[in-house]
């Protein structure tokens, strides 16, 4: 089974106002809705599994109800005893977390409640709305060589370290230096032991959702990434969003460099 873990449980503080940036409406669709509609209509995706506060889940709930891409209905009782009509990848919601990879372990719990540890799972932001079909289908064709894969770009600019934050250090060799990018894929059962390993403290550190799978020592392959499928943070990203869907200012989708 393949399996989405969506993140939807941040507050967009960097952001401003009351509404978190993944439930604000583009369009007409909340920026959640541009994912959802991607991962319900992928033939590689079986299930999905979204970590949201309680206060947003009946709001979530009701856009997958109206979404027109479904790929099939069944009476599911999600983990709050809710019964929807619903698409039948939709497996129901996760607690957020103290921090993200708390979040991702809750909802890898809940994950072993229904697969089996051979399965796959895909972490991935709400608030990336443009993953595309190629990168999901790529993504759990390679992890089953691997223990994870991870999308990445490469470093473009000049690259230094600053040990103390105000001086220069040092050149680092931007050859060697990589930006992460979601969705992140791993062997399930591999990567579910992973973070199981980290509780109950050091989770609680783990800044990226791959860095438990290079703690454990697990084999985490790189892919070619999307500039296109960028994490709207900032206003500055939610007008970039709102560009693209308009037609402009459109990233370049083809290989960013010889190095893949």
């Amino acid at each position: 089974m393949n399996i989405v873990i969506i993140l939807s449980g941040g507050t967009g503080t960097r952001l401003g106002g009351d509404i978190p940036k993944q439930y604000i409406e583009i369009d007409g669709k909340p920026v959640i809705g541009y994912c959802l509609d991607t991962f319900f209509a992928h033939p590689s995706v079986e299930a999905v599994q979204i970590v949201a506060d309680d206060a947003w889940r009946e709001y979530i709930l009701n856009y997958i109800r109206k979404t027109e891409k479904r790929t099939g209905k069944s009476k599911v009782e999600n983990s709050d005893k809710i019964k929807s009509e619903v698409p039948a990848k939709w497996k129901g919601f996760s607690a957020p977390g103290q921090n993200r990879q708390l979040s991702i372990y809750h909802a890898l719990q809940d994950c072993m409640g229904y697969a089996s540890p051979d399965d796959y799972v895909m972490i991935h932001d709400a608030a990336r709305p443009f993953v595309s079909d190629a990168c999901i289908a790529v993504s759990f064709q390679e992890v089953r060589e691997h223990d994870g894969i991870l999308p990445v770009l490469p470093m473009k600019d000049t690259v230094y370290l600053s040990k103390d934050g105000k001086r220069i250090s040092s050149l680092l060799n931007r050859e060697q230096i990589f930006a992460g990018q979601a969705p992140e894929t791993f062997h399930l059962g591999r990567y579910y032991e992973a973070n199981r390993g980290l509780l109950p403290d050091r989770i609680k550190k783990i800044n990226g959702s791959t860095e438990p799978a290079i703690l454990a020592g697990l084999d985490v392959a790189m892919t070619e990434g999307d500039e296109g499928n960028f994490k709207i943070t900032t206003k500055a990203d939610l007008e970039r969003f709102r560009q693209k869907l308009s037609g402009r200012n459109i990233p370049d989708k083809g290989k960013t460099s010889d190095r893949f």
